[in-house]
């Protein structure tokens, strides 16, 4: 069987057979990459519209059968199998891009491995500025690979410090810090590593640094947490110990603060990562005291912050099982949820499938269905709903849409550097776009009549 490998982590390269090929034409090369990527049938109108969107219709398809004729002559063969209606690569080649493996590595948990494949950037340095779709769609997977080895890195630095190896948890926390210079939760990994490998003067230059940058670039001070840690010379005695249940064979993230009679599960919107939220003083300060109220569960949901990350969008059965497996793990019998915003459906479900396991529902500005219907006026329109995630994923990078969010702190810039920080390492826009979609669908509405959990409906007026 003939190889095809393609090095997409960095500028691309591609070989046939072990011997390199030149695709000077850059189109050429994008054509392949999307094939590869796609893994199967394309349209042949989409490959055109996606490469040559100024064209009209017969042009573009002019150009295309272009391309594939200078693909065939580069590669010396028939690469892509055409019909009319479709591409894709020939069957029976066999295709190998270190994007995918990478993917695979982070699926399976091979977290040495997976940092390992990551060499660089998805595309870094290829480009084709007058092709914004494949633009947006590199955007996209670019993101979503630079998060996937965020999440990598940051739990290879735990498990490296918890397993005694603090000098290689120093190298991936250095990676970490690299990656986000301004993200002050990398710099705290990097404080710890340098801390458990005994390197304090290292770890005071670290602080130093992050300090640096902070006043630098955003003007802002660091979090007295972090300052604390380098006083204590240990973790923060903020932030809990994260730990994970697998459910599904997806690994949870999750944690649990206080150790009050009563249980008090605390189910996340569209967006969370249970170690970023320590980082800001007013979300730590409600994380304690909630805690003083009984013990808090924390997690985060498949495809978010720490959880690993899923292929598909997430459903309200899933937020269910979600919360089923955390509060086993956390030996909870019975616990009062609460679903904030986009967490109230699974919530829902939750409690119709298992009312055994409630003593109380608490929905935070939540919602039962996800856009608007006739007999549901209480929601955003589906146009409206898909406008506003545009807008989102448009300023994803930055603080995107905290003047939605949090109007009153829209101006404060530690929190829209927190904000943009958490979005980054939450999740990416390609995989926060299938996540708002699953919520724009989702309908629990016939299972309210069947909640039986004393419930609390907390909306802000207007």
């Amino acid at each position: 069987m003939e190889l095809i490998q393609l090095r997409l982590l960095g500028f691309p390269e591609f070989r046939l057979n072990g011997q390199r090929i030149e695709l000077a034409l850059r189109k050429a090369a994008a054509l392949v990459i999307y094939l590869a990527e796609a893994g199967g049938p394309v349209a042949r109108d989409v490959a055109a519209t996606l490469l040559w969107p100024e064209a009209d219709a017969q042009a573009a398809r002019t150009r295309l059968r272009r391309t594939l004729y200078k693909i065939r002559v580069a590669f010396g063969e028939e690469l892509i199998a055409a019909s009319a209606a479709s591409l894709s690569l020939r069957p029976g080649l066999s295709v190998e891009a270190d994007s995918i493996a990478f993917d695979r590595a982070c699926d399976a948990g091979l977290l040495d491995e997976a940092a390992g494949l990551y060499t660089g950037d998805y595309l870094a340095g290829f480009s084709l500025p007058d092709c914004p779709e494949f633009e947006e769609w590199v955007f996209f997977r670019r993101e979503a690979l630079r998060s996937r080895l965020v999440q990598a890195l940051e739990r290879l630095v735990e498990a490296r410090i918890a397993g005694g190896d603090a000098r290689t948890a120093v190298l991936h926390a250095t990676r970490l810090a690299a990656l986000d210079p301004l993200s002050e939760s990398a710099h705290r990994h990097l404080i710890r590593a340098h801390l458990a490998a005994g390197d304090r003067a290292a770890a005071e230059r670290q602080g130093e640094t992050c300090t640096r940058l902070l006043r630098d670039e955003l003007g802002v001070a660091p979090d007295p947490a972090t300052l604390a840690l380098l006083r204590a010379g240990d973790a923060e005695p903020e932030m809990p110990r994260t730990r994970y249940v697998a459910v599904d064979g997806i690994h949870i993230a999750y944690q649990t603060i206080g150790d009050g009679p009563a249980d008090l599960v605390l189910v996340p919107g569209f967006i969370s990562h249970v170690e970023r939220i320590w980082e800001d003083r007013s979300c730590r300060a409600w994380l304690t005291a909630v805690s003083r109220l009984g013990r808090l569960i924390l997690f985060d949901r498949r495809g978010m912050g720490l959880s690993d990350r899923v292929g598909a969008r997430p459903t309200v059965e899933a937020t269910a099982r979600d919360i089923l497996a955390v509060m086993d793990a956390a030996g909870s019998r019975k616990a009062v949820l609460v679903g904030a915003s986009e967490g109230g459906p699974g919530c829902i479900r939750f409690a119709v499938d298992h009312p055994d396991r409630l003593t109380g529902l608490v929905l935070w500005g939540s919602l039962a269905k996800g856009s608007r219907a006739p007999d549901y006026p209480f929601a955003l329109t589906a146009a409206q709903y898909d406008l506003w995630q545009q807008r989102l994923l448009a300023g994803w990078g930055g603080p995107a849409e905290i003047e939605t969010f949090a109007p009153s702190v829209a101006s404060d810039r530690q929190s829209r550097a927190w904000w943009a920080g958490l979005l980054r390492a939450a999740s990416s826009p390609g995989a926060v776009a299938g996540l708002l979609q699953g919520l724009r669908d989702a309908d629990v509405r016939p299972l309210l009549s069947k909640v039986r959990a004393p419930t609390l409906v907390l909306h802000r007026r207007g």
